[in-house]
């Protein structure tokens, strides 16, 4: 399929809109509060440079001097004094001067290169219904959000993040995160700086690298792989790494240099359903949390400042003859994640009755990752590794034996480069390798081989800045092969992609 023609014309506008576009400032709730562009904390929104980094880390404040450079001062809640006097008095502490609230809106066009319709035809009786298909070329609405954060004073971070609407539909909105962070709690401890704080609520894991804050108009493919096995097996873990999870954090260290860990405990979330009549026939009932095992997620990196300086190394940002900017970086991580789904099948007991059966079958994700940062170029990556323990029904209904595990495996290499201050270039692979990409048949190569199993995807994209706070995407996803029939021999027949190109607007105020 020829795509030079649209694609040049989306290129065209997009060049059109930022030539017309004159200076701005962004004046999202940090902008206001400051009196600052966007681009103090960002690269290219929503990702962080090392100042931004250090903000967050520091409680969504100036790491350093923060009085000094802020522009509306919060409002006491009480006497300084007040103080020395606890706890026979409240603690004093403050709120934001102003609302700290915030808006996130985004537009999209995609262009699909083919789908199923183009190139298999069902030979089912006349007046079948036909599942859907996506549409050749489609306008659509992305998510709206209103957003607040900010500091309470002590040292105590709050977010909250809810999707009002998401593709036009106001019944697709949900919270992302809801958090209070307490920073730097160590000191009650005699802890060094940093070494230890505390969030609570529903939070994104503290992931490598976020899914919910990315730059790309598409998501990881291996943060949202669920785990499905064969109809062999019992697996069907409908648990990804992008999901935002509900429990408590404790972390230390920074992300702009040094030693960072996380530690979360959180409720299981692998799906739901519901529990099916007993009878004498097994058959599996819904998967939902089990209220008496959390989940458990573990991060450690570390990260070297490449700075010949050493003043330059260990500050927040490095310098240069041109003023502050990004260090020069390798950061290196691992990160864990333990968990188990839940099962229940209908089942007998050991006398004849009829008994529900509980399976808990624990699961795990492992990985690592790397970033390398050079002035404007970044070059990062992540393998992940993710085990389901499968259990079956024995042959009397009546217990389990354990049964082969479903696996998958992945991860993606991506690489940004900051051409100017306003124009970001972008090229991502993303691999993933599963049993439910063997099930479904993911690519065209032979259905009895190990071709059959992998899923890869290439992703170039560029996106501008026409304001700080306003800005222009496109990407094209080059995807595998897919086939729906195999001819006897295995092979596929009228293979097919669904390349697609998407543009994209977005602002927030």
């Amino acid at each position: 399929m020829d795509m030079r023609h649209p694609v040049s014309l989306f290129v065209v506008f997009v060049l059109t809109i930022i030539l017309l576009a004159g200076s701005s400032y962004a004046i999202p709730a940090f902008s206001r509060q400051y009196g600052t562009s966007c681009s103090t904390c960002h690269v290219d929104f929503p990702k962080l440079n090392d100042f931004g980094k250090a903000f967050k880390d520091a409680g969504f404040k100036f790491p350093k001097g923060d009085e000094d450079f802020i522009k509306v001062p919060p409002l006491m809640l009480g006497a300084p004094a007040q103080k020395d006097m606890w706890p026979h008095v409240i603690f004093p502490g403050t709120i934001p001067g102003m609302p700290q609230i915030g808006l996130r809106y985004n537009q999209f066009f995609q262009y699909t290169s083919g789908n199923a319709n183009n190139y298999y035809q069902p030979s089912g009786a006349p007046g079948t219904p036909l599942s859907p298909t996506i549409p050749r070329t489609d306008f659509e609405a992305g998510l709206f959000s209103i957003f607040m954060a900010g500091n309470f004073g002590s040292d105590i971070a709050f977010w909250v993040d809810d999707d009002i609407s998401v593709s036009g539909l106001n019944a697709n909105g949900a919270l992302g995160d809801g958090y209070l962070r307490f920073g730097n709690i160590g000191r009650f401890l005699k802890l060094p700086t940093d070494a230890l704080a505390l969030r609570v609520g529903q939070f994104e894991l503290d992931l490598p690298f976020t899914q919910a804050r990315s730059i790309n108009i598409s998501t990881y493919d291996i943060y949202t792989q669920a785990n499905i096995g064969s109809s062999s097996q019992n697996v069907n873990n409908q648990f990804s790494m992008a999901d935002a999870v509900q429990g408590v954090e404790f972390s230390g260290g920074h992300q702009y240099g040094g030693y960072h860990y996380s530690l979360a405990v959180v409720n299981q979330n692998t799906g739901g359903g519901t529990v099916s009549s007993a009878t004498n026939v097994s058959s599996p009932g819904g998967f939902f949390s089990d209220s008496n095992y959390k989940d458990i997620y573990g991060r450690f990196s570390y990260r070297f400042n490449l700075e010949k300086d050493p003043a330059s190394r260990h500050d927040v940002q490095a310098a240069g003859a041109t003023g502050p900017r990004d260090h020069t970086y390798l950061n290196l991580g691992t990160f864990f994640f333990k968990g188990r789904s839940v099962q229940r099948f209908n089942g007998l007991t050991s006398g004849g009755a009829a008994d529900v059966l509980t399976a808990r079958e624990p699961f795990y994700r492992f990985g690592g990752d790397f970033s390398f940062n050079y002035r404007t170029f970044n070059l990062f990556g992540l393998y992940m590794y993710g085990h389901d323990q499968d259990l079956l029904l024995n042959s009397g209904f009546t217990g389990f034996v354990s049964g082969t595990p479903a696996k998958f495996n992945g991860g993606f290499l991506e690489a940004d480069y900051l051409a100017l201050p306003w124009l970001m270039a972008i090229l991502r692979y993303d691999h993933v390798q599963s049993t439910a990409d063997f099930l479904n048949q993911a690519d065209s190569g032979n259905y009895y081989s190990p071709v059959g199993t992998t899923r890869d995807r290439v992703t170039p994209g560029v996106q501008f800045l026409i304001h700080a706070n306003i800005k222009a995407s496109f990407e094209y996803q080059f995807r595998p092969q897919q086939a729906l029939t195999y001819d006897a021999n295995g092979k596929a027949l009228n293979p097919f992609r669904t390349n697609t190109a998407t543009g994209a607007l977005e602002f927030v105020y």
